[in-house]
């Protein structure tokens, strides 16, 4: 047999064992092994920076999304009777301080005579007489704005003080699961089931209700 015979045999044998059914599976299951490690490999990456972003919100309890900022906006601009037009909070002396603009949208008079904040509640605001009651400010005819804000945080005509704090006592409220960070722009001012006790004056009747809704969400400035 000639030495080119020999050549061509070897070729061909060597060519039929390559592209054999059996090495093409092997090659097939290989493929897929190595898609499966590589998918595997992906969600590994995905999960470890799902845990990351966790762990870093867990350091920052304070903090509040956009949208949940946005939602809560939404709804206490369009509750009723009391819609809270304007909201804002800063970090004084040991406080949080809002800024909080109502209007009466309703088609009746009501007077706001508690403002109620995940279980806790305040009757009284800081005015020109030191503690007064908020029976005594908070009379609005349908249309009518009044705010909460204390003078020294804010610029305004009267006193309407009510603070945020991790206790309550006077015109200052507890409640909130967080509250501003001592700083400028630090922290967002978040308090469950909030919402006001206010009397209803309806044809001659004056008639207790109460409105509470979703969380006030308050990004502090």
């Amino acid at each position: 047999m000639s030495d080119d015979l020999k050549w061509k045999i070897g070729w061909q044998m060597h060519r039929n064992k390559k592209f054999s059914p059996r090495n093409k599976h092997m090659r097939s299951c290989s493929y897929r092994a190595q898609g499966a490690t590589e998918y595997l490999v992906l969600l590994a990456v995905v999960l470890i920076v799902a845990l990351v972003s966790v762990a870093l919100l867990g350091f920052f309890p304070g903090m509040a999304s956009d949208a949940q900022i946005t939602q809560s906006q939404m709804y206490w601009q369009s509750a009723s009777p009391i819609a809270i037009v304007e909201t804002h909070a800063t970090h004084y002396s040991v406080f949080t301080a809002p800024y909080i603009r109502v209007r009466n949208v309703g088609g009746y008079p009501i007077r706001i005579t508690k403002m109620l904040g995940n279980g806790q509640y305040i009757t009284n605001v800081g005015g020109t007489g030191g503690t007064d009651n908020m029976y005594d400010y908070y009379h609005l005819a349908p249309g009518e704005e009044s705010y909460f804000a204390s003078h020294g945080a804010y610029t305004l005509p009267q006193p309407r003080v009510v603070y945020f704090s991790n206790y309550t006592s006077g015109w200052v409220m507890a409640g909130a699961d967080s509250l501003c960070g001592n700083g400028q722009g630090v922290g967002t001012v978040v308090i469950k089931n909030f919402g006001f006790e206010y009397i209803e004056y309806i044809e001659g009747q004056q008639i207790t209700k109460r409105e509470v809704g979703k969380p006030l969400v308050i990004k502090c400035s």
